[in-house]
C-alpha cells in the first residue's frame, strides 16, 4: 500500500504537466508564422476541452477493463497512455500532425480515469472499513496534494533552467522528457507493485 501511495504521488505530478502546460502550448503555435491562424491557435480551448469529453466515455468502460485485465494492469495501461499523450504531443502541431494533437486529448481520458478510478478501487477493497476513508483521502492528497506540488516546482524549474532559450520553450524535448518520466513510473510500477487479481472483489465494489 505504501509503494501504490508512492506511485500515486509520481503520477499526480504527471497530471499537473498536463494541465499545466497543455493549453499554453497549444496557444505558444501563433509564434509560429505558418500555424499562426491555424484553427488549433484559434480555438485551443476547443482542442482541449476533448480531453474532458474522453473522461466521461473513458469512465463508462473501467468496469470492463477491471474485471478483464485487474487493477495492476489497468493502472499499467494508465501509465502508458500518459506516454502516449506526452509523445504525441511532443510531435505533434496543427496542421500535419493535427491527428496527433487530437489522439492525446483522447488518450488523456484513458491516462486519467483508468488510474484514479481504479486506484480508488484498489484503495477500497484492499484497506480495513475502519481506516478506508483516511486511506482514500490520503490517496487524493498524494495524487492532487504532494504529487501536483512537486509537478509544478520541479517541471517549472526544469522548463526554465533547460528548455528555455531567450524566452522560447523547446516544447518537442520538454514533451518528450515528460514520456520519458511517465515512462520510467511505468516500468518500476511494472516491476515493484505486486497484486494478484480478483474479478470478484473488483465486481462487488463496481456494483
Amino acid at each position: 500500500m505504501a509503494l501504490f501511495f508512492i506511485f500515486s504521488m509520481f503520477l499526480g505530478g504527471a497530471l499537473q504537466l498536463t494541465n499545466m502546460y497543455g493549453d499554453i502550448y497549444l496557444s505558444e503555435f501563433a509564434n509560429v508564422p505558418e500555424y499562426a491562424d491555424s484553427f488549433v491557435v484559434k480555438y485551443s480551448t476547443i482542442i482541449m476541452s476533448i480531453s474532458q469529453i474522453s473522461e466521461t466515455l473513458f469512465i463508462l468502460a473501467i468496469p470492463f477493463f477491471l474485471k478483464r485485465f485487474g487493477i495492476k494492469q489497468v493502472m499499467l495501461i494508465s501509465m502508458l497512455a500518459w506516454v502516449l499523450r506526452f509523445g504525441l504531443f511532443a510531435y505533434g502541431n496543427p496542421v500535419e500532425g493535427l491527428w496527433m494533437i487530437i489522439v492525446s486529448c483522447i488518450v488523456y481520458g484513458m491516462a486519467f480515469d483508468f488510474f484514479n478510478i481504479s486506484g480508488s478501487l484498489f484503495v477500497e477493497t484492499t484497506t480495513d472499513s475502519k481506516i478506508r476513508s483516511s486511506a482514500q483521502g490520503l490517496f487524493m492528497m498524494m495524487t492532487n496534494g504532494f504529487g501536483a506540488i512537486m509537478g509544478s516546482s520541479i517541471s517549472g524549474y526544469l522548463i526554465d533552467t533547460y528548455f528555455t532559450h531567450e524566452g522560447v520553450k523547446d516544447w518537442h524535448t520538454i514533451w518528450l522528457t515528460f514520456a520519458i518520466y511517465a515512462l520510467v513510473i511505468a516500468v518500476f510500477f511494472g516491476i515493484m507493485f505486486k497484486h494478484k487479481h480478483d474479478p470478484n472483489a473488483v465486481e462487488n465494489v463496481s456494483h
